[in-house]
């Protein structure tokens, strides 16, 4: 029997050895009948153990994340490159990953999707340069980069080229960074060196219960730090959603993760030199809601619910919230604006009174950032008392951290919309899109406090003689504190400068800001030319 990989170095085929292993291809057969068995991946008894474990196949897993009939595969002939290790009988057609293009909502996209039943979906030389494949046509066409990861890692028997391979892969994802958007979708294990792709890419999503990433595994952690913790303990979805910060969304099942993909696709251009996406909405751009007008507490020290300011302000009250769970204390998301896309950055006064922190000041950077990128405008709501005290910021660098925030706002040349609905302290009040960071529309609502800190800590600092004297110091400290509201801390001296341009009602907030979203489409601002700024990372 003669079979297409059976020729030699000198070009002339071998005869078989009369087995047929699930790789070799008859000179017979059809591409149809070759494109069957790649398709089987590892088997039907890997598949089943891959659906025992509540997990999908690759392929099912792409079916549900591009629209219906819209995949077309590329490579699934690639076969594992021969070693010692290696028996021939495994070499598997498509090396254990999916590869190829498709549509999302007709749009195109490009995507890899790890096959744990082939060597545990392990990377390895023709594995990575599949990937590479999709990712060098994704940037060449202008159109996002979606992997769908579940792998055991670098392949071991395949030594440095394994390592190789990830590499090649890493310098992809710089190189498309900022030029198309890269979202990764952890559907299983990711451990080791596989970790960093994902960890530069724009979002990653997590599934609970099934994926997990870390850079050592358990029995690493066990040897080195004698801690005894699971895969989940150690880096499950929970973990990162909530604690590290590696996780941008997690989600209960691998369906609704491919769904939440679709839908973060459906917010993002396609690449760095379209427009936000702008989609048709019945919410009308003059809408007023008058439950704005109370939102507000008249004690500034009650809480209230920023995520209701922003549901009642974006169209059809429709967020995408991103790092949900982690640095509650402020919110990043994306919403729709006049049907077009926006990044939504605001204090969350139900957690930490929004006071920026080390974790805020990342999460919100990087979301900034992204969103610069790629053309989409920034919406900011602020409510901000200013950085967060303590030895343990301090030493852990809310100084450098900080400065994030304020660079990425600061180099942002997108269109960029403040609203200040209560307070603005200290230089919290800067690094919030303020109009000296070349904010375009900026305005503030009546109960907006912008000053250098709060009053009664301005009262105490100023006045403090004056109360340690008073017969009544506590009655003279509220006559102080009342006066200097009235003199310093409202909206309208801070618009009698040109720091803000309007004081608004709360009610007119939707209006306004459709107005001001559409004077700037036009927007041209340019950065000095530079290879690149150098961000305290």
């Amino acid at each position: 029997m003669i079979y297409a990989d059976d020729a030699g170095p000198d070009g002339k085929f071998r005869r078989g050895a009369g087995v047929i292993y699930s790789h070799r291809v008859k000179i017979t057969d059809r591409p149809s009948q070759i494109r069957s068995r790649a398709a089987r991946g590892g088997g039907e008894k890997r598949i089943a153990q891959q659906h025992a474990k509540g997990k999908l196949t690759a392929r099912e897993r792409i079916d549900l994340v591009v629209d219906e009939d819209s995949f077309t595969e590329l490579d699934a002939f690639v076969l594992a490159r021969p070693t010692e290790l290696i028996p021939d009988d495994e070499r598997v057609m498509g090396d254990g990953v999916v590869t190829g293009f498709g549509r999302i909502d007709g749009r195109l996209v490009y995507l890899f999707s790890q096959d744990f039943t082939v060597f545990g979906g392990s990377l390895a030389e023709a594995h990575a340069e599949k990937i590479c494949k999709v990712m060098d046509l994704a940037v060449r066409n202008g159109a996002p980069i979606i992997g769908l990861n579940d792998s055991g890692g670098a392949r071991i028997q395949e030594g440095v080229v394994s390592l190789g391979g990830y590499a090649d892969i890493f310098l992809r994802n710089v190189m498309a960074s900022g030029v198309v958007p890269q979202v990764s979708a952890i559907m299983g294990p990711c451990a080791g060196g596989a970790v960093y792709s994902p960890a530069i890419t724009d979002f990653v999503a997590m599934v609970r219960d099934t994926s997990y990433m870390f850079v050592t595994g358990p029995n690493v952690v066990k040897t080195v730090t004698h801690e005894d913790v699971t895969l989940d303990e150690l880096g499950g979805a929970d973990v990162h959603a909530r604690k590290s910060g590696v996780a941008h969304f997690e989600a209960d099942d691998e369906v609704s993760c491919a769904a939440l993909v679709r839908r973060l696709i459906g917010f993002l251009p396609s690449n760095n030199l379209d427009p936000a996406p702008v989609v048709a909405t019945d919410d009308p751009h003059d809408r007023e809601d008058p439950a704005l007008d109370d939102l507000v507490p008249d004690v500034a020290t009650k809480p209230y619910d920023m995520k209701d300011v922003i549901r009642r302000v974006v169209d059809d009250g429709d967020v995408l919230e991103v790092h949900e769970a982690w640095a509650q204390n402020i919110i990043c998301a994306f919403a729709r604006l006049d049907g077009r896309s926006i990044g939504v950055v605001a204090q969350q006064p139900m957690v930490l009174a929004g006071v920026l922190d080390i974790d805020a000041s990342i999460k919100a950077g990087r979301f900034v950032r992204f969103c610069d990128a790629f053309n989409i405008p920034l919406l900011t709501f602020v409510d901000v008392p200013g950085f967060l005290p303590g030895t343990a910021q301090e030493h852990g660098g809310i100084i450098r951290n900080g400065a994030k925030l304020l660079y990425a706002y600061a180099e942002a040349t997108v269109p960029k919309l403040t609203v200040i609905t209560r307070k603005a302290y200290g230089g919290a009040y800067d690094v919030m899109s303020s109009k000296h960071l070349r904010g375009d529309y900026n305005v503030a609502w009546p109960t907006a406090e912008i000053a250098v800190m709060g009053p009664e800590a301005a009262v105490n600092v100023i006045y403090r003689d004056e109360i340690a004297k008073a017969k009544d110091p506590d009655g003279r400290r509220r006559e102080l504190v009342t006066e200097y509201v009235e003199r310093f801390a409202n909206p309208y001296v801070a618009a009698a400068r040109g720091y803000v341009d309007d004081v608004i009602e709360p009610r007119e907030t939707r209006r306004k800001l459709v107005a001001a979203l559409r004077s700037l489409a036009g927007k041209r601002e340019a950065n000095p030319r530079r290879k690149h700024g150098n961000i305290p990372l």
